[in-house]
C-alpha cells in the first residue's frame, strides 16, 4: 500500500514523499530511521498510472520538465537534488507523481530512465531511449537540452497545424448548423404552406420539399445513428489496429492531405534520427526506434527494411535509402553525401528544418483550398434551397 508522508528534518525543513509500506507503523519506522519527524502520514491511491494515462502530462509539461532538468544539471546540481527541487516547485499533480516515482527509483538504485519507460503512451520510445543513452554516457545535461529543443519543435509544429485549421473547422461547423436549421426547421414550414394551399410546385421544388419534410420527421434518428457510428469508429480506432490502419489509409489517400502527411513523416524521421545519432545510439537501433516514432506506415516499413535488409546485410546508408521509393531523391542524395563526409546528424537537422517550412507551405495550400471549397458548397446548397422556394413563388405571382 502507498502512503504519503510529510515530515520535518533536523534543520526544520519540511519534506514530503510517497512510500510503499504495509501499514502506518512501517512508515513511522522508516521516518525514524532516516532522522525525520512525522507531521502527517496518510494512505493514498495509486495515482501515477491514472494521472499519466488520462493525459495528465502534456507535451508542454514534458518541455518544462526536460528544460529545468537540463538547466539544473548544467549548473552542477545532482540528479536526485534536482528532482527534489522540481517536486517542491511544480504545482501540477501529474508531474509531481512522475517525479515522486523518479525519486523513489533513484533511491532504490534503479536507472533514471526506468520510470519514464513505465509510461510509453506519455513518454514515447524516443524520449525513453534518449534519456537511457544520456544516462549511460554520463551526458544527461546535453540530452535533456536536445530533448527540450526537439519537443519544442514538435509542439510548435502541432500548434501551427491546429492554428491553420481553426478557420476551416469553424466554417464547416457553421455550415452544418445552418444547413441543419434550414433543412429540418425552415424548409418544412415553407413546404407545408405550399402543400396546404393546394399549389403544385415544379418537380425540383417537390424534391427539395420532400427532403426537408423527411429530415424534419426523421432527423433526430438520423443524427442519433450518425452519432452511434462515430462513437463506434472512435472506439475501434482506439482498440483495433486493423481499423486504425484502414482509417489512416483512407485519410492518407486524399490528394492534398497525402502531401502534408508525407512531409510530416519526413520531418519527424529527420528530427528523431538526428537526436538519436547525436546521443551516440547505433544506427540500426536508431532506425528501429525512429520507425516507431514517425506515425506513418509507409515510412515505418521503409525504415525497418533499411535497418534489417539494408544495413544489417552490409549495404551503405546511401544504398539502403536509395532502395526505398518513399524517400525523395533529395533525401537519399544528402544522406549518401553525409555518410561519406561523416556528419549525418547535421544533414538530418537541416532536412528537419527544411521539411518544417515545407509543411507550413503545404498546410497553407490545403487551407487555401478548403476555405473556398466549403464556401462554394454551402453557397450551392443554400442557393438550391432558395431557388426551390423562389421559383414556385414567382409562378404563383404570375398567375394573378
Amino acid at each position: 500500500m502507498k502512503f504519503r508522508y510529510i515530515a520535518s528534518q533536523a534543520d526544520g525543513r519540511i519534506v514530503e514523499g510517497d512510500i510503499e509500506a504495509r501499514n502506518v507503523q512501517d512508515v513511522l519506522a522508516y521516518l525514524s530511521k532516516n532522522g525525520l519527524r512525522p507531521v502527517s502520514v496518510k494512505p493514498v491511491e495509486e495515482r501515477g498510472k491514472s494521472t499519466l494515462f488520462s493525459g495528465g502530462v502534456t507535451i508542454t509539461d514534458q518541455i518544462f520538465l526536460t528544460k529545468y532538468l537540463a538547466l539544473m544539471l548544467r549548473i552542477g546540481t545532482g540528479l536526485l537534488e534536482a528532482v527534489n527541487i522540481l517536486i517542491a516547485d511544480f504545482n501540477k499533480q501529474a508531474i509531481r507523481d512522475v517525479l515522486f516515482e523518479v525519486r523513489a527509483a533513484l533511491e532504490q538504485g534503479q536507472p533514471f530512465y526506468s520510470t519514464f519507460a513505465k509510461y510509453p503512451k506519455v513518454f514515447g520510445e524516443v524520449y525513453v531511449n534518449l534519456v537511457r543513452a544520456g544516462e549511460a554516457s554520463g551526458n544527461l545535461e546535453k540530452i535533456f537540452a536536445d530533448l527540450t529543443e526537439m519537443l519544442t519543435k514538435q509542439k510548435d509544429l502541432r500548434d501551427q497545424l491546429r492554428g491553420a485549421l481553426v478557420y476551416p473547422v469553424l466554417l464547416l461547423i457553421g455550415s452544418v448548423l445552418i444547413l441543419t436549421f434550414l433543412v429540418m426547421f425552415a424548409l418544412p414550414k415553407i413546404a407545408n404552406v405550399f402543400m396546404e394551399g393546394g399549389f403544385n410546385p415544379p418537380a425540383f421544388t417537390k424534391a427539395v420539399f420532400a427532403f426537408g419534410l423527411f429530415f424534419n420527421a426523421y432527423g433526430i434518428y438520423i443524427f442519433g445513428f450518425l452519432g452511434v457510428l462515430i462513437g463506434i469508429a472512435v472506439w475501434l480506432n482506439s482498440t483495433s489496429q486493423v481499423f486504425r490502419k484502414f482509417l489512416s489509409n483512407i485519410i492518407a489517400g486524399l490528394p492534398l492531405v497525402k502531401t502534408v502527411l508525407k512531409k510530416m513523416a519526413l520531418q519527424r524521421f529527420a528530427s528523431t534520427l538526428a537526436s538519436l545519432i547525436k546521443a551516440g545510439m547505433p544506427l540500426t537501433e536508431a532506425l528501429e526506434i525512429t520507425a516507431n516514432a514517425v506515425a506513418n506506415e509507409e515510412a515505418r516499413s521503409a525504415l525497418v527494411r533499411i535497418s534489417r535488409e539494408g544495413l544489417a546485410k552490409g549495404l551503405t546508408i546511401g544504398e539502403a535509402f536509395r532502395r526505398e521509393p518513399f524517400f525523395p531523391q533529395t533525401v537519399t542524395n544528402l544522406v549518401a553525401i553525409s555518410e561519406r563526409a561523416g556528419h549525418l546528424d547535421e544533414v538530418l537537422v537541416t532536412l528537419s528544418e527544411f521539411y518544417t517550412k515545407e509543411i507550413d507551405a503545404s498546410v497553407k495550400e490545403l487551407v487555401s483550398f478548403l476555405e473556398p471549397a466549403l464556401l462554394l458548397f454551402i453557397g450551392t446548397v443554400i442557393g438550391g434551397i432558395a431557388l426551390a422556394i423562389i421559383v414556385p413563388i414567382y409562378q404563383l405571382t404570375t398567375q394573378f
